[in-house]
């Protein structure tokens, strides 16, 4: 039987990875310019031609993107998030929506069957947060309120493939949701299914979680038909 020694990492490859967990923790948030290349150069104590490589493959991933004459900057904080604007023809609301019901509807099912307290509560806390800014009528918050709801639904999921797909989409969906705010919210009322999902979660019931989320997300569809 064959015992193959695997090569270790090229030294760009390493650097690839030192600037995707610097991206991904906040340390250079989406939006800004990166160090300038001497800097970079400094702090990762490699030869300029290294750090080249490791900023053009951080280019082509679609996580940086360059400016001509201004540097280069972070476009996304996940590899998947890049990916999937690249698959969507423009807006794309209901091809997103179909993404997020696949990952969504299994991941509350999961979170039915192995969710603890402490989550169940940090869910009822985010929905009743997302019920009273809507009860305010500041929708920029309940939309930032209802992604971080759904994000800790699909947490609370425990897989973790699904948690890194879904961080995906999020960052997508961050950009979009608005729109699929307006056209699914009226007269600040919160469209169904969301208590219903909690509700589902903490009974451990994953069948009615499944309902929930089909139910919430189909009637976004219908708003953005």
């Amino acid at each position: 039987m064959p015992d193959l020694i695997t090569p270790p990492p090229r030294t760009s490859e390493l650097v690839v990875g030192r600037m995707q967990d610097m991206i991904r923790s906040g340390r250079w948030p989406v939006g800004e310019r990166i160090p300038a290349e001497p800097e970079l150069v400094a702090h990762f104590g490699v030869g300029r031609n290294t750090i080249r490589e490791a900023v053009r493959a951080l280019e082509y991933s679609g996580m940086l993107v360059p400016r001509r004459g201004d540097g280069t900057y972070v476009r996304s904080r996940n590899v998947l998030a890049a990916a999937i604007e690249r698959c969507l023809p423009g807006p794309a609301h209901l091809d997103l929506l179909e993404a997020r019901r696949a990952v969504e509807t299994e991941a509350a099912a999961s979170a039915a069957e192995r969710a603890t307290p402490p989550q169940v509560v940090a869910l009822q806390e985010c929905l009743a947060g997302a019920e009273a800014a809507l009860s305010a009528g500041d929708i920029e918050a309940y939309a930032q309120a209802d992604i971080v709801f759904h994000t800790r639904v699909v947490d609370a999921s425990g897989n973790g493939l699904l948690i890194e797909l879904y961080g995906g989409i999020v960052e997508v969906m961050q950009r979009m949701h608005a729109v699929i705010v307006d056209a699914t919210v009226t007269d600040r009322q919160h469209p169904q299914g969301h208590r219903e999902l909690v509700e589902a979660i903490e009974a451990g019931d994953a069948d009615a979680a499944r309902a929930a989320v089909h139910s919430y997300l189909e009637e976004a569809r219908r708003g953005l038909a």
